[in-house]
């Protein structure tokens, strides 16, 4: 007697529902991209026509400070020679709670970021594998499946996968326009929250990006302490995933939850969590460090619990701990870091300021919220949809469109400026200027009058039949090299 057949049908019988549901939020044009760019990747001399990768929020400008300090203090890796002596106290299992000098270091680097305005206490650090793992803890601390948290539009669409997933959480849209510069305003939350409690769907907390992922704008101190009044009033939670904070370039300057809470007396700060990494600011995502931060002994002590799931590796703890305890290092380093994100940020804004082409006023972030809706034939998610497939084929630069981040307004993308060298950000500069035109004519008229060499009648971007038709495809799905959105280079 044979097996049943390996088929669709029996696997989601033999699995979770977990494994066999779309919950993951990867089903969606922002990690699309992501699969274009791995099928076709762009360099300079092996594939000079490939995909520029401009959808990866990473810090790369600063990667030549940290070698040069590796270079100057080889005994802060236990696979020196010079430190090697420390291997086998590393080796060796260590608390969850982390290295003390670890998180002393950690400490000590979050008060650094905030301009030295707040303290932050070692033993209510709680680690995690990444931003993605601290998300999930925090989530799994604060709210039961069902359960909801509302969060400003337009938002990081790996939320729905690190925060929601495997929690059964919702993620609920305080939806913010344009028009005030997509701010936070009380009408929304009010708004936000009285339709989830129509809906019978229990409210407990609200998750905020400060700075902003995808806008790269930081919160001001108003709209921070209004947040705060809300939650306070209404006795939900609040979570402020800080992840970038440091990479702020230019004014106003960062202001985290952290001082707030300090100078209000009213504020309850067992309502107050913290989600930080030291992806962003020093450019680490590889090594895997995500920390909780919480006001509140009970979640501080349930997340040591749950944080066995996800450890850094001590190695990682030690190798972090010495870069992070010299303070002449990282005081310089930060400084550097503005300094080249600043130029970085304005050699790209401006270049394609001369294609008439705007962006967001930002401050902080490693990416720009880039404006392209004069390119969009109706201000819909599917003529948003059609030019993004465009940029991707034709011009070969992954941006994110503001579908995939829950922007309620088509025709802005997030486009990254930090994660490429100079000369290919010149590269891909060039190539918005071939799509969109070199003169200085109105953009919708520049694109209108390149309709031939995009081969249509209908859209302003003159968008071929073959992409007007086509579905977003899935990054788990087999894709065919004969795809019509990607189109591998060999």
């Amino acid at each position: 007697m044979g097996f049943p057949v390996n088929n669709q049908s029996t696997n989601h019988q033999l699995l979770s529902k977990i494994a066999t549901n779309d919950g993951h939020g990867e089903n969606s044009s922002y990690f699309d991209g992501w699969k274009a760019y791995e099928r076709d990747p762009f360099h300079p001399t092996r594939n000079p026509n490939g995909v520029i990768q401009m959808g990866l929020a990473e810090n790369q400008l600063c990667h030549d400070l940290i070698q040069e300090w590796i270079k100057k203090n080889p005994e802060a890796s236990i696979c020196t020679a010079e430190g090697v002596n420390e291997f086998k106290a590393i080796a060796n299992f260590q608390d969850y709670h982390g290295l003390p000098s670890f998180r002393q270091g950690l400490a000590k680097f979050m008060e650094k970021v905030r301009g030295g305005r707040v303290r932050f206490n070692p033993d209510r650090i709680v680690m995690s594998g990444g931003a993605t793992g601290a998300q999930e803890l925090i989530a799994f601390c604060l709210a039961d499946p069902g359960d909801a948290f509302l969060i400003p539009t337009p938002y990081y669409p790996g939320f729905d996968r690190d925060f929601r997933w495997r929690t059964g959480v919702q993620l609920l849209p305080i939806h913010c326009k344009s028009t005030n510069k997509f701010k936070i305003t009380i009408d929304a939350l009010e708004s936000a929250y009285d339709d989830a409690r129509k809906a019978n769907i229990k409210v407990k907390g609200i998750l905020l990006t400060n700075p902003s992922n995808p806008l790269g704008t930081s919160m001001d101190r108003e709209t921070l302490e209004s947040v705060i009044t809300f939650i306070n009033t209404k006795r939900i939670h609040l979570v402020c995933d800080e992840l970038f904070a440091g990479t702020t370039f230019a004014n106003p300057k960062f202001i985290g939850v952290s001082e707030i809470i300090q100078d209000n007396k009213n504020c309850d700060p067992n309502l107050i969590h913290i989600v930080y990494s030291l992806s962003k600011v020093l450019g680490l995502p590889g090594f895997r460090v995500g920390v909780v931060y919480s006001y509140n002994d009970q979640v501080v002590a349930c997340g040591r619990k749950m944080s066995s799931f996800g450890l850094v590796s001590t190695q990682t703890q030690h190798f972090l701990a010495s870069i992070l305890s010299d303070d002449e290092f990282t005081t310089k380093f930060l400084a550097e870091s503005a300094r080249r994100l600043a130029k970085r940020h304005q050699v790209f804004t401006s270049g394609l300021d001369k294609m008439g082409i705007r962006c967001l006023e930002s401050n902080a972030g490693l990416f720009c919220w880039m404006d392209l809706s004069s390119l969009l034939k109706e201000k819909t998610r599917e003529e948003e949809i059609k030019l993004w497939r465009v940029i991707i084929n034709e011009v070969k630069l992954n941006v994110s469109p503001g579908t995939s981040f829950h922007c309620g307004e088509p025709g802005w993308f997030r486009v990254c400026f930090a994660n490429i060298d100079d000369e290919t950000m010149e590269i891909a500069l060039r190539r918005i200027k071939s799509f969109v035109g070199g003169s200085n004519i109105n953009i919708a008229v520049r694109v209108q009058a390149k309709k031939k060499n995009w081969h249509a009648t209908s859209l302003r971007l003159s968008l071929s039949k073959r992409f007007e038709d086509m579905a977003i495809l899935s990054p788990h799905i087999v894709m065919s090299p004969h795809s019509p959105l990607i189109h591998t280079t060999t």
